[in-house]
Parts: C-alpha cells; structure tokens; sequence
C-alpha cells in the first residue's frame, strides 16, 4: 500500500510541474482586476491535481473504493472539466449549473442517498450540496485557503476514521490529503506559482463534500456539516450583506472577511489560510470530543463565529468609509 501512497505522490508532482509548463505556453492565466485580491498575473488552473487524483485513486485502490465509486468518479470528472472550461473560457451560467446537476445526482446516487433519504430531503440535500460547492469556489480567493482549509477538514475525517470509528475506504481520504499537499507546494506561497481555479475549488469542494456525506450518511450524524462551519458562516453572511447593499450576488466581490483582512488590514495572505484552517481544525475537534446534539452543536459553533464576524466586519468596513 505505502508504494502506491509514493508512486501516486510522484505522478501526481510530475503531472503539476507539466501542467505548469502547459498552462505558460498556452496562457492559461487569472488575470487581475478591481475586485482580485492579487496584483500580479499567475498561472491558473492548477486544481486540476484534484480530479486526476481520484483518477489515480481508483487505478490503485480500485478493491478499496466506497460502493458504487465509479458514481462518485464521474460526478468528480463532469463538474471538474466544467469547470477547468469555464477558466479557460467563460461559459454560460446555464451551463454550469446543468453540470452541478448531474455531478450531484451521480453523487447522490453513489451515497443511496435516493434509496435511504425521503423524496423531500434528497430535494434539501442538492440545494445545500450546490450551494456548498459554489461557496467553496467563491471562497477560494487568496493563496493557500482553499488548500489549507480542506487539509484540515482531510485531516479531522482521517483521524475520525481511523480513532473513532471506520466508515470509509482510509486512501480515499489519503490521496485527498496527499493533492491537497502537493497543490499547496504550488500555491501556498507569497506568490502563488499556480491558482486553483474553477476546476480546483469547485473539484475539492466535491471531494470533499462526498467524504462529508458519506460520514452523515453512516452515521446519522448531521454535525459533520459543520466541518464546514468556519467557510458557511463567512460565505452566508457575506450574501446577506450583499444582498442588504443590493448587489448581484453571482459577481465577483471583495466584501469576504479574509478579503477585507488581506485587502484592507494587509495580513499576509498565508496568515489568514492559516488562521481559518486552524480554526476550522479546533471546530472539528471539539465535534469528534463532545456527543452535544446538532442543534446545541451548531449554536456552541456557529453563535461565536457569527458574533467574531459582524463585530471584525464592521470595525474594517468602518475603518475602509473613512
């Protein structure tokens, strides 16, 4: 087992370093704007790692894959090259959501979500999955956040499955882990050499929610929703201010807290993955360690990271008017 943990590490770096070099020559690039919070032109793309990892996945670990894995496989390869398109050139919204459409139904259906799930929750259930997913992507805004934030989540699963109680296939979460560290060889730098793009956010997000799915399914246990607390309460808030100032939602913006940290206070933008990985680390800790219901958990969670949130919100969006 540990050789194909190595021989996938190894084609996975060979495979960033060539993609490199193909996306210099062809121009695939994030070009800055008034909204970005970077200032130089950078390679992007690089999310690509995700999906060619659960290829690997199921090359090497085929007798180990979570039942009706091919379901999962190509839910993963629909969306992801939907996307990897969509950040070459621009497609039509319609387009996007079509794709998300299908990537959730094979989803679902790789979990028996259909089968175990009344009609009603499965309709919740693609709601809350495609947000979650979008989130993600619009989330994925300075270097290292993505790639940091989904290694903690990676991390807390892997621990859970292996200490607490086992659910899934352990390479599963394992090659999950291992993209995400190679990815951030790339990325979590002052200056990015790759951006993740569509295809990488959108992709893990995917991944990542699978995992997460798969644990509320097994185990009855909503809580591991918020193993996404620290992103959901950052990406909701934001629309709701938003939507209070009347913008259009679906536009590029930099109204995040970590974009006002990184744009308006100037901390580091590796400071900032950091802290909402760590974060979110503490988060998932304490849900493994405590038995509290969904309700009494999301309120001991989500109460705190929403006060932090309007009360830093308002001092920098007071300190940006004057």
């Amino acid at each position: 087992m540990m050789l194909s943990f190595v021989l996938i590490a190894i084609l996975l770096f060979v495979a960033m370093l060539a993609y490199t070099k193909l996306a210099r020559k062809y121009g695939i690039v994030d070009q800055p704007n008034l909204r970005s919070s970077h200032a130089l032109v950078t390679l992007t793309g690089g999310g690509i790692i995700f999906p060619l990892a659960m290829m690997l996945y199921s090359v090497f670990f085929n007798q180990e894959a979570p039942p009706h894995f091919i379901f999962l496989l190509i839910g993963m390869l629909l969306i992801s090259i939907v996307s990897f398109w969509d950040d070459i050139v621009s497609l039509p919204i319609r387009v996007r959501i079509l794709a998300h459409l299908l990537a959730v139904t094979s989803l679902m259906y790789a979990v028996d979500a259909f089968t175990i799930w009344p009609w009603w929750a499965s309709v919740i259930a693609y709601i809350l999955i495609i947000g979650t997913i979008n989130a993600y992507n619009f989330m994925d805004g300075i270097n290292g956040i993505t790639g940091v934030y989904s290694l903690a989540i990676l991390v807390s699963c892997l621990y859970f499955n292996m200490e607490v109680h086992s659910m899934i296939s352990n390479p599963y979460l394992i090659v999950a882990i291992m993209a995400c560290v190679i990815f951030l060889f790339f990325n979590f730098r002052r200056r990015a050499k790759l951006f993740a793009g569509d295809v990488g956010s959108v992709g893990l997000g995917f991944w990542v929610i699978s995992i997460l799915l798969l644990f509320i399914i097994k185990t009855g246990d909503l809580r591991f929703i918020l193993f996404l607390a620290v992103y959901g309460v950052d990406a909701v808030l934001t629309i709701i201010h938003r939507l209070k100032k009347k913008q259009n939602i679906f536009k590029p913006h930099r109204l995040h807290l970590y974009q006002l940290l990184a744009n308006e206070k100037k901390i580091s933008h590796l400071t900032i993955a950091t802290g909402y990985g760590l974060l979110q680390l503490a988060i998932n800790a304490l849900i493994i360690n405590t038995s509290f219901d969904f309700l009494t958990t999301s309120l001991l969670i989500c109460l705190p990271l929403s006060l932090c949130y309007g009360l830093m919100k308002f001092r920098l969006m007071k300190n940006k008017a004057a």
